[in-house]
């Protein structure tokens, strides 16, 4: 099963790319993401002036992961050497970088393009560390930015896109009107993990960017806002740890996706079981390649005043196989599902508003939506 995408000009055997992160911070571990299976990787943020990163900086709650994690500890000739490292290994490498004047980006755009960079990622939406509004958030900042770069280099110029923002789709628009050939999205979440309640201090000292799997419904509504508002390629990032979140964005018009925190959490071996288990779902369901589902979901994606109404309401489908359960019960706060004489579960027609939340609360589906009997 053929998993091959086309990206921006480049050809990649899959659609997994690293992401930017600690991961890709030197050029042996970008081969070592490379030997485990992604088709290119992005680079760790490369900036003309080195900031020391704090310790500690990662912290894990849950699912999810807060960073205060800045950008590379590495001079900008020190990537000179790393890039070459992947590109002698005839890996695809895409530089992520930042600056915060237009001649500077495109400063390092050149310098980076010389070491051998297949494609330019601008860097322009971390959370945190500079303050509370991204770069990317102001239009003529961002759109001077990018334009800089996209006249001094000759290779694909992609703008990694920030949700910490109040009109995604303007923001994309302004990245496509100054030349950008890609966009990815999205960078992380700014958050606050969480307090510590024995010692009363937060358990990063900092405002940091929050990633993992809770992030991943917030990167795939960018990523559809960003297809339905311009013609680029995207490369979906967010939460990613199986196949099925692979496919979601896919599904949603994603070209790539982009991966790290779940590399950071669970390892590389992830990486083969994603591709594996795509392959396979594929052939299952008879789809030649990823083009014939790319997009697929985004046409049956409405706009709210699109939505029709309808009456409908919840009916049992089949018996609950658990005499204990009554999840369905405890949350319906209609209270439209009981149990009959015989201990099983029925819904009140009569009460019941049709919200929806005992369907996806079920763990045997139980339930479905119908049209009242008249």
């Amino acid at each position: 099963m053929e998993l091959s995408t086309d990206f921006m000009g480049m050809h990649l055997k899959n659609p997994l790319i690293l992401s930017s992160g600690p991961l890709s911070g030197s050029g042996e571990l970008m081969l070592q993401a490379l030997d485990a299976g992604f088709a290119a990787v992005v680079t760790e943020t490369i900036l003309n002036d080195i900031r020391p990163n704090v310790r500690p900086r990662l912290v894990k709650s849950g699912d999810g992961l807060q960073n205060i994690w800045l950008y590379t500890e590495l001079t900008l000739e020190d990537w000179k050497r790393e890039i070459a490292m992947v590109k002698e290994a005839d890996g695809t490498l895409i530089a992520n970088i930042l600056a915060y004047s237009p001649s500077e980006m495109a400063f390092l755009a050149r310098k980076v393009e010389g070491f051998g960079a297949d494609a330019i990622e601008l860097g322009i939406s971390s959370p945190h560390g500079e303050g509370i509004e991204v770069i990317a958030a102001n239009y003529e900042e961002m759109y001077a930015l990018v334009q800089s770069v996209v006249d001094s280099v000759s290779i694909p110029v992609i703008v990694k896109l920030s949700s910490n923002v109040t009109n995604l789709s303007l923001v994309a628009q302004s990245a496509q009107k100054a030349g950008a050939q890609g966009l990815s999205a999205i960078n992380t979440v700014r958050s606050i993990l969480g307090v510590n309640l024995e010692n009363q201090e937060p358990l990063l000292p900092t405002y940091g960017g929050y990633s993992g799997e809770p992030i991943r419904p917030i990167g795939l509504a960018a990523v559809a806002t960003i297809k339905q508002s311009v013609d680029l390629p995207v490369s979906g990032i967010g939460g990613i740890v199986d196949y099925t979140h692979l496919l979601e964005y896919i599904m949603l018009g994603a070209e790539t996706c982009q991966l790290h925190t779940a590399l950071l959490l669970h390892g590389y071996h992830i990486v083969p079981k994603i591709l594996d288990s795509t392959r396979r779902w594929l052939e299952d369901h008879s789809f030649k390649n990823l083009e014939d589902v790319r997009g697929a979901a985004l046409p049956k994606l409405k706009a709210f005043d699109e939505l029709i109404y309808e009456p409908r309401v919840v009916r049992v489908k089949h018996d609950c196989p658990y005499k204990d359960c009554e999840q369905c019960i405890s949350t319906c706060f209609y209270n439209a599902i009981t149990k009959d004489n015989e201990g099983k579960i029925m819904v009140l027609s009569e009460k019941c508003n049709g919200c929806g939340l005992c369907i996806s609360i079920c763990p045997e589906d139980c339930f479905e939506m119908v049209l009242p009997i008249e």
